[in-house]
């Protein structure tokens, strides 16, 4: 007569190691005082999930002397290269890969390499594209908030906040701190998003000046630079 054999125990799933959901503080501290750039325009966008068809249409209106574009899109870092290979394939204005300490000109889109964090930054008293390969935050690299932090810190007033179509939060807190230093901002409105979490956030945050069709996104802000005054009346 065989022996009872003892019941299995069951297996217990080892637990997901899920990274910290970090902040911009970890990349670059906020500045308490004035923008320290020159007073030239600049447009600074983020976008995620949906992101690389809606960076298409909303760059491919832009004349070839459009102020200086720096995107930060969620994207792998093989791919950024490529991308915006294809974006520049496209479109009037001349779309490259960021690099560090990049000086920029009018009429060119920088786009944030996959492995790096894009900055905003300050080199004798011109404005320049900074890479950093400091933690993830809100999970990514690049970062939306950390590019809207940067923008606010030295640009202010002189630039335009936009976020696209993307999942989660990453670029809500850093465009209300680009409104709260006097850029003007803008969203992409649901109907026209493939998901509208990071324009939704910013919204409810208050970080947002108008939201928009993508098709009329482009317009907008060429209309802003042109000095239109924003539309008030608008509800967000």
């Amino acid at each position: 007569m065989s022996s009872p054999t003892s019941p299995k125990a069951p297996r217990v799933a080892a637990p997901m190691d899920i990274p910290p959901s970090l902040s911009a503080d970890v990349v670059l501290a906020a500045s308490a005082g004035l923008a320290r750039g020159p007073a030239e325009p600049l447009i600074i966008v983020g976008a995620s999930t949906g992101g690389t068809e809606a960076l298409k249409h909303f760059l491919l209106p832009m004349p070839a002397n459009a102020p200086p574009i720096l995107i930060a899109q969620h994207m792998p870092e093989l791919f950024t290269a490529p991308f915006a290979a294809r974006l520049d394939s496209l479109c009037r204005v001349r779309v490259k890969e960021a690099e560090h300490q990049e000086l920029l000109r009018a009429g060119h889109v920088y786009i944030a390499p996959g492995h790096s964090h894009l900055m905003l930054g300050l080199l004798g008293g011109r404005y320049v594209c900074e890479l950093s390969r400091a933690q993830p935050v809100n999970r990514h690299r690049p970062s939306v908030d950390v590019l809207f932090r940067s923008a606010a810190n030295n640009a202010g007033r002189h630039a335009i906040g936009v976020i696209l179509t993307g999942m989660g939060r990453d670029g809500a807190a850093g465009l209300l701190e680009m409104k709260r230093a006097g850029a003007r901002t803008f969203a992409q409105d649901e109907a026209s998003c493939v998901v509208f979490g990071m324009p939704k956030e910013a919204i409810a945050l208050g970080g947002v000046d108008e939201v928009l069709p993508l098709d009329e996104l482009p317009g907008r802000v060429l209309a802003c630079l042109r000095g239109a005054p924003p539309k008030s009346a608008e509800p967000i």
